[in-house]
């Protein structure tokens, strides 16, 4: 589910009242979407100190159009991630050719593709939230550590298991890449709809207070998932380890990933409850999350 505001409110790895991971920011003090308020967690979207929002994330007004913060967008600062993210993926679409296991270039094409849409999303359908961090490379510990366990697994058995690490290798080798890539689109499309759905109303931050402003979006994606923005991330992820035939990685982040949302979205619907009462409760009893057995 996700808050809609009137004339603020936004979004930035998985909405505001809703937040989904990746939601951050509102005009108060947020906590983490995920864990308890003040718990650390794999994934920065369920840090609970990296979660804090400043007081007023709504941006500027100008001739009625809301614009970023400019000290919150250091103009230096996003053009070098953006310029990495693009060097990233042309670089890979580039050595595709010459990669024997080129699934790890789609992988980081897909991660490219990810972080950049991070920002381009927030920056086009709330510039009022977006500001250098919402690319969420800084996205938390845990998720740094993650793809690089993710990355090192792939070389290491790509070096001592080079026919096994093939996508050709078996039936079922194919049908994993193939329903990984699936997935890695799916959960795509679902995040960047959920952001695109809640508009000003998504946020990496998890609301601790409503906005007399604030609605409950229950139309559109969010009559399929109360929180499609954790389930794109949470396929998305999965898919990425999937296309990769890591399988150490792949439960990895399947813990993981669950635990941090089955945290979050319990925290975050304490309040959700609190702002809508039994109108929320009826959405909760109607609508799933679309992560198995997460709240």
């Amino acid at each position: 589910m996700r808050l809609a505001s009137n004339e603020n409110s936004f979004a930035n790895y998985c909405g505001v009242y809703r937040q989904d991971l990746t939601d951050f920011s509102d005009k108060e003090v947020l906590t983490p979407e995920m864990p308890d308020s003040e718990r650390e967690s794999s994934f920065s979207e369920h840090n609970t100190d990296s979660s804090i929002a400043h007081e007023d994330d709504t941006g500027i007004l100008i001739d009625n159009e809301i614009h970023p913060r400019i000290e919150e967008n250091p103009l230096h600062e996003i053009a070098g991630t953006a310029f990495g993210l693009g060097i990233l993926l042309g670089g890979s679409f580039g050595l595709l050719p010459y990669i024997t296991f080129k699934n790890f270039n789609l992988y980081l094409i897909a991660l490219a593709l990810f972080h950049f849409l991070e920002f381009y999303t927030t920056a086009r359908f709330n510039p009022g939230k977006v500001t250098s961090q919402s690319f969420l490379l800084n996205n938390g510990r845990g998720y740094i550590l993650s793809h690089i366990l993710a990355t090192l697994e792939t070389l290491v058995e790509c070096i001592f298991f080079p026919k096994w690490k093939s996508t050709t290798y078996s039936a079922s080798h194919k049908i994993i890449v193939l329903s990984g890539i699936v997935l890695v689109i799916f959960g795509q499309f679902i995040r960047t709809a959920a952001m695109v759905t809640a508009g000003r109303s998504f946020s990496h931050y998890v609301k601790t207070k409503r906005n007399s402003d604030h609605e409950l979006i229950t139309t559109g994606i969010y009559a399929w998932s109360r929180h499609p923005s954790y389930l794109g991330f949470f396929w998305w992820a999965l898919g990425t380890q999937m296309c990769l035939l890591n399988i150490v990685s792949f439960f990895v982040f399947l813990i993981i990933l669950w635990n941090f949302f089955h945290q979050r979205i319990k925290f975050e619907e304490k309040f959700l409850i609190q702002f809508f009462g039994e109108e929320y409760l009826r959405y909760r009893r109607r609508v799933p999350v679309g992560i198995p057995f997460a709240s």
